[in-house]
């Protein structure tokens, strides 16, 4: 599938980057052991691109519905605040705005399914993976070309990294 990227200078204003997890940074599977420990599989391209772009000064955050150990670990892996277990994302990331003094207008949001739906409404940029559920992906957002769990995390830093340094590819 083929991306639609918002401009760089659309990016440019961005001062937030929110990933939704389960199907953004995970291809949505899960492993469940007979023990009832559940494991997810991520792509390790984009903890490159996280690093990448959290070393050239850009703050991102993780917020998630699901309340699994698995989240908040890769968050940490990754050196990314974390936010689980959150019944309500849009509530929670107007407080996440309001304790940083930023307008939603100045936040990006990735996200694939429909409880990411109030939160992609609402912020400058929002941003489904390629294989986000058909009502998300068919909403007008701007959509990965790599699908969840697969580089669309990535993709997406990338697309600021890139935005933001200037740099042509």
């Amino acid at each position: 599938m083929a991306a639609k990227k918002p401009d760089d200078s659309l990016i440019r204003e961005m001062r937030l980057l929110v990933f939704d997890f389960d199907g953004v940074m995970t291809d949505n599977a899960v492993y469940v052991f007979e023990d009832g420990r559940e494991a997810v599989k991520c792509d390790r391209s984009d903890g490159m691109g996280v690093s990448r772009l959290r070393k050239a000064g850009f703050d991102m955050i993780i917020l998630s519905t699901e309340e699994n150990g698995v989240v908040c670990a890769r968050g940490r892996k990754l050196k990314v605040e974390c936010h689980q277990g959150v019944a309500d994302k849009l509530v929670k990331l107007n407080s996440i705005a309001a304790d940083r003094g930023i307008s939603l207008s100045k936040i990006a949001y990735v996200g694939n399914d429909i409880n990411d739906l109030d939160c992609l409404h609402a912020v400058g940029i929002p941003i489904v993976v390629a294989d986000a559920q058909e009502e998300v992906r068919l909403s007008g957002f701007f959509v990965t070309g790599k699908v969840g769990g697969h580089g669309a995390v990535r993709e997406v830093c990338d697309w600021f990294y890139h935005a933001r340094e200037g740099v042509n590819r």
